[in-house]
């Protein structure tokens, strides 16, 4: 537990448990650990027929799960790692860190069907962990009066307004996916937003050290919101009206931007570096993805949604974050950033996955389980990997008793 210093009256170190010294260290744990259970079991009830116990499908307990229930927990940690840099304030640790974690947890049992809560009982129990991120991140920002960091909170609403969407789709007993498509809108801008600033920083830091003289990464200018701007409409047209004829061409254009942003990068430079390609590779899937939507929309008798929708859920959310993940544990752990053979393969896995999904037909049983076997596999190495450093004090401080 964290208690005031009488002295100073600022809170003392940190001195209970490692994993709960900051707020990477129990949800990045939990979200790979999640990623590698929850895809096998909907493999498992897709080609058995067993549903979830509860009020929701199996096809509606996978996306949710891995929208909100994956990606939640990975959002929490990073934004409690960053939002400690933004303000200058204490990280959450112990007691309310340990708090959200369980909120986070009950969300998932619930969601399985533990319980067997009715529909409202169970919008209550998942709604608990999103609304109290959001409002312990707007206290972080409040407190620590960092008023330019305040607009996270517009993407954070959003993403608990989709999943209350979701919920009472559940509700009425007439779900339209709106509440899917928003979610999955909103993690795809957050990426081209955080994506968009932390790939040409780190690159350009990294060329600095080891391959200086050649060109650099072009900084973030007008070029970059424009491509934001559009980014953002086309996803909110697409969650809203995914078969307007304009939401098919607002895809194609943000997905033309996005590639022409990516290319500004200089991802060719830096090769050497594995840790760097994973997030260049990374953030290739969101064209590609919105290529995909936006072609579904406008020529359907070529091509599905479900081609988009996966090149964007398991190849660019779920290799961006994986790769966010590694880099962050590795420098608040004391570790080298150095991918090494078990991290670069735990991410091949998942672009493997990315590919085989989306491009798998569904009455493929063979192929759609080859998909969930990397995808699950690559988690597993990822959470092994990683578990020691999260568990485990810092690198080079136990002995000085500094847990975070």
């Amino acid at each position: 537990m964290t208690n005031p210093s009488p002295a100073s009256g600022r809170p003392a170190p940190y001195s209970g448990p490692a994993i709960l010294s900051y707020g990477f260290r129990p949800f990045f744990f939990l979200a790979g650990l999640f990623g590698a259970v929850a895809v096998p079991a909907w493999i498992y009830m897709f080609y058995s027929g067993v549903e979830p116990g509860g009020t929701l499908s199996a096809r509606d307990w996978h996306m949710h799960e891995m929208i909100f229930g994956y990606s939640g927990a990975v959002l929490a940690g990073f934004l409690f790692t960053a939002i400690p840099n933004w303000t200058g304030r204490m990280p959450r640790t112990g007691a309310p860190l340990a708090l959200l974690v369980t909120l986070w947890l009950l969300g998932r049992l619930a969601m399985a069907g533990a319980g067997g809560l009715g529909a409202v009982a169970l919008m209550g129990a998942d709604l608990a962990f999103p609304l109290a991120l959001l409002g312990m991140v707007a206290v972080e920002i409040i407190a620590g009066r960092n008023w330019r960091n305040l607009k996270i909170l517009l993407p954070l609403g959003i993403f608990l307004l989709a999943n209350l969407v979701f919920h009472l789709e559940q509700i009425t007993g007439a779900p339209t996916d709106a509440g899917l498509r928003l979610g999955l809108g909103v993690l795809v801008f957050l990426i081209t937003l955080i994506g968009g600033r932390i790939v040409p920083s780190f690159t350009r830091n990294w060329l600095n050290k080891q391959a200086p003289g050649g060109a650099m990464p072009a900084p973030v200018g007008r070029f970059d919101a424009l491509c934001l701007l559009l980014t953002a409409v086309a996803l909110l047209l697409w969650a809203l009206v995914p078969g307007l004829y304009w939401s098919g061409v607002a895809l194609l254009v943000a997905a033309t931007l996005n590639l022409l942003r990516l290319g500004r990068w200089q991802g060719a430079r830096c090769a050497a570096s594995p840790l760097l390609m994973m997030l260049h590779l990374s953030f290739l899937f969101i064209p590609a993805g919105l290529t995909a939507l936006g072609l579904a929309v406008l020529f359907p008798e070529l091509t599905g949604v479900a081609t988009g929708v996966h090149l964007l859920g398991i190849g660019a959310i779920g290799g961006m974050t994986t790769a966010v993940m590694m880099r962050a544990a590795m420098g608040h752990t004391g570790r080298a950033l150095v991918a090494g053979r078990v991290l670069v393969a735990a991410f091949a896995l998942i672009v493997l996955s990315a590919v085989l999904r989306a491009f798998a037909p569904v009455s493929s049983q063979e192929a759609m389980t080859l998909a969930a076997a990397a995808w699950a596999l690559g988690y597993l190495l990822f959470t092994l990997r990683l578990a020691p450093w999260l568990w485990l004090p810092k690198a080079g401080r136990r002995s000085a008793g500094k847990t975070h």
